[in-house]
């Protein structure tokens, strides 16, 4: 059989080895669909012409460097074990390179890998502390029931959490949908979770994962499993709640009731609320396929994303069937600042630009309205122009120049005449920024949402506070 390019893609594109190739700089040229899945890339276009260092990918990224300027020397590497982060959780890694060649020159490297964390994790042996789901409490479903005494414990268990890994949970999945027993499926998206590893350290980021994946089974033991779909992401296969009100229920109950959720942890340097972002859809009810399920799944935490996170999304098909889910986060905050200077170059005040803008911030903010708040501190509504009211004080809350937040509780304390004005429209979470035009006092931006707990984002932030530099140079109307 000849070798055409063809049968090399087929080749490369079916090995469950992470596979990719660089230059002589180290840069990235391909990667097969391996690697793309296990970095959770659609394409590959993010990561051509970068090195590890560009991606960050590697807490310290000097050995790997040496690694792959050794191999560009003309020396192969086998089985070199090291560590990668992904998805906020640092991972092992098995990894052979050798050089690639054009005649007698080295024009670049290929290499492969595969991850064997939970390899060394199941070696090491489960931490007691750490099994949530014991041999009985699993009999409770029919599934495990006919394994359990096949299968060991620790295969079937995440070694850092306790509940299901993502293999098993995906069997049970598709043995309910082939048995055709009801059940939602739900996908929940730990908040800010890179910034708790960051700032707090790995080990705060494995106690919260442990205490949220405990506190969901928790609450749903005897008709729910947890499983760790990777990183930072969760999965619950519930098989109580199935129809709209049940879930409905179940989830405020999840978010307001219990420990597992909007939660404050003490770590050794320091604590942090912990939220997430839940979205779910029912099987068969919703969808009669895994697939279908997932991707109304998926849907529904992206729209919890773009609604402020710390909060749940159940599908209702009549509500939802049509929506079109716009790839914002791969367009990138340069992208969404490049147009949002394009779409207001033509206007001449203030007013005529929030006009303007509105539909791109609706699109990213998640918002129907945008509010500023005059040099005579009179707050006032780019839709509802009727609006008018009395928020001079704002002052009195802006210690910097962005204000942001959840629940307008340091609004109410230091400026009880914006929080006034945010009530009277019905709005419970808000953002907000300071800047100078053409006027004797301070103005403001204002973006708020009728939703109370709406997290905002760094990157919506840094919209808001762009867009407010834009308008800076001209009248306010």
């Amino acid at each position: 059989m000849k070798m055409t390019v063809e049968l090399f893609d087929s080749i490369i594109n079916t090995s469950q080895d992470c596979v990719f190739w660089k230059d002589s700089d180290r840069r990235f040229l391909g990667v097969n669909q391996a690697f793309l899945d296990f970095y959770g890339f659609e394409s590959a276009d993010v990561l051509i012409g970068k090195t590890d260092e560009d991606m960050g990918w590697h807490s310290d990224p000097e050995p790997f460097r040496q690694d792959e300027l050794r191999v560009l020397s003309g020396r192969s590497t086998y089985k070199v074990q090291g560590k990668c982060m992904i998805r906020g959780e640092e991972r092992d890694i098995i990894a052979s390179k050798r050089p690639l060649y054009e005649g007698n020159t080295i024009v670049g490297l290929v290499g492969s890998f595969i991850d064997i964390t939970d390899v060394i994790r199941r070696r090491e042996g489960l931490d007691s502390s750490q099994i949530v789901y014991t041999i009985d409490r699993l009999r409770k479903f029919r599934f495990f029931d006919r394994i359990i005494d096949e299968v060991s414990l620790d295969e079937i268990l995440d070694p850092l959490t306790g509940v299901l890994t993502r293999s098993y949970s995906m069997k049970f999945v598709n043995n309910l949908i082939s048995e055709g027993v009801p059940f939602t499926f739900t996908m929940i998206d730990l908040d800010n979770f890179k910034y708790i590893n960051d700032t707090f350290g790995h080990s705060a980021g494995d106690m919260v994962l442990k205490n949220v994946s405990r506190g969901i089974a928790d609450c749903t033991d005897g008709f729910g499993l947890v499983g760790r779909f990777g990183g930072d992401e969760l999965l619950l296969i519930d098989l109580q709640n199935t129809d709209p009100e049940q879930k409905k229920t179940f989830f405020e109950k999840l978010y307001t009731d219990s420990e597992a959720l909007r939660v404050t942890t003490e770590f050794d340097n320091g604590s942090a609320l912990i939220t997430a972002t839940s979205g779910c859809a029912s099987f068969p009810e919703d969808a009669d396929s895994f697939d279908e399920l997932f991707a109304l799944t998926d849907k529904m935490l992206y729209l919890g994303k773009g609604k402020g996170r710390d909060c749940y999304t159940v599908y209702i098909n009549d509500k939802h069937k049509d929506i079109y889910i716009p790839q914002i986060a791969k367009r990138g905050l340069f992208h969404e600042m490049h147009n949002l200077r394009l779409r207001l170059a033509d206007e001449n005040t203030v007013v005529n630009k929030l006009k303007a803008a509105l539909s791109q911030l609706g699109e990213i903010l998640q918002i129907r309205d945008l509010y500023y708040i005059d040099d005579n501190g009179r707050m006032r509504a780019v839709v509802d122009t009727s609006f008018d009211s009395d928020a001079g004080d704002i002052s009195q809350l802006m210690k910097d120049d962005v204000y942001a937040e959840r629940t307008l509780e340091r609004a109410e304390a230091e400026s009880p005449k914006f929080y006034g004005a945010l009530k009277s429209k019905g709005l419970a979470s808000a953002l907000a920024v300071r800047f100078r035009c053409k006027c004797t006092h301070d103005v403001y931006l204002v973006c708020a949402v009728e939703r109370s707990y709406r997290i905002w984002q760094e990157n919506e932030k840094a919209i808001l506070y762009y867009l407010a530099g834009l308008l800076e140079d001209f009248p306010l109307a």
